[in-house]
Formats: C-alpha cells, sequence, structure tokens
C-alpha cells in the first residue's frame, strides 16, 4: 500500500477522540514489498527522520491518531553505525510497545543522535494500546536490515523493511 493513510474504518468514539487533538504530522508512505512492508520516511533533519519512520511503524499497528498523549516513555538505543542505531532505536519501541507496556505512541520526538557513540534518545507521548479503543492494524513482528537506507542529503530521509 504507497498510501500514508490506511482506512481503519474508526468507530464513532475512536473519531470522537481523534477530533480532540490537531491532525498529526504524516511524513511517511508505506511502499509495497513483498510478504512485508517498507517505510519511507523523512525530515528536515536526521532526527525527524527516525521520528517519522517510528511513527510511520505505528501507524501501520493503528491510526495514532486514536491515540491520547496520556503518559510519557522515554526511549534510549545505541548501535555501531547509523543503520544499526536506527535498527535499534525501532526495535526498542516496538519492544515497548509489544513485550513490556503495550505502549502505543502518538508523537515520537528524538531529543538527541550522538553521532560519535551512536546514541539516540528519545521520547513519546500516548497511552495504552486497547482494543475497541484503538483500531487493529498490521502486527509488526520485527525490524529488518533488509533493503535498509539513510540518505542525509537536503531532505534526510530513511528506509526500512518491517516484518509483518
Amino acid at each position: 500500500m504507497a498510501d500514508d493513510d490506511r482506512d481503519y474504518n474508526l468507530t464513532e468514539t475512536q473519531k470522537i477522540t481523534k477530533a480532540k487533538y490537531p491532525p498529526i504530522t504524516k511524513k511517511y508512505e508505506y511502499l509495497d514489498h513483498t510478504a512485508d512492508v517498507q517505510l519511507h520516511a523523512w525530515g528536515s533533519n536526521l532526527e525527524e527522520a527516525f521520528e517519522q519512520c517510528a511513527m510511520a511503524m505505528f501507524g501501520y499497528m493503528t491510526d495514532t491518531g486514536t491515540v491520547e498523549p496520556l503518559d510519557t516513555v522515554k526511549v534510549e538505543a545505541e548501535g555501531h553505525d547509523l543503520m544499526s542505531l536506527l535498527f535499534h532505536f525501532l526495535d526498542e519501541w516496538l519492544y515497548k510497545f509489544s513485550a513490556e507496556e503495550y505502549f502505543i505512541p502518538r508523537e515520537v520526538k528524538v531529543l538527541s543522535i550522538d553521532r560519535v557513540r551512536f546514541r539516540i534518545k528519545s521520547i513519546g507521548w500516548g497511552e495504552e494500546f486497547r482494543l475497541p479503543k484503538h483500531p487493529q492494524g498490521t502486527e509488526v513482528k520485527a525490524i529488518t536490515y533488509s533493503a535498509m537506507q539513510i540518505y542525509e542529503e537536503e531532505t534526510p530521509e530513511v528506509f526500512v523493511i518491517i516484518d509483518i
């Protein structure tokens, strides 16, 4: 699916929640990939491209517009280069959702990227994922290194394939 707005057939309650908050800025799209999905995200800097990639992943799992910013979660990760840093960053966010707290963010903000030690600090505002409050999209099983790309030209962008 190459569109960035998936149709979740929201309930009236979900539409009311979504209408309470300003629209979420989406600088990402989903690219078709055999058996998986490729996330393509961009931003005015690398930090924003990473943020948008995380939100693309969560946007595939639910309509993040239905998520209320009730709780705050911090995520830190490290790697040995930028690609491993992106992988571990997304993996840590996925862990917060799938294994630890069922936390789904409405927004993720990268606070800093240390390009020498390859460490990242981020924060997310959201809440615990609960049906029927949040529409169920597609489960993300894992982040992959397959065809991962990071470009830092004029408009930084990243490509990540997620296993669904």
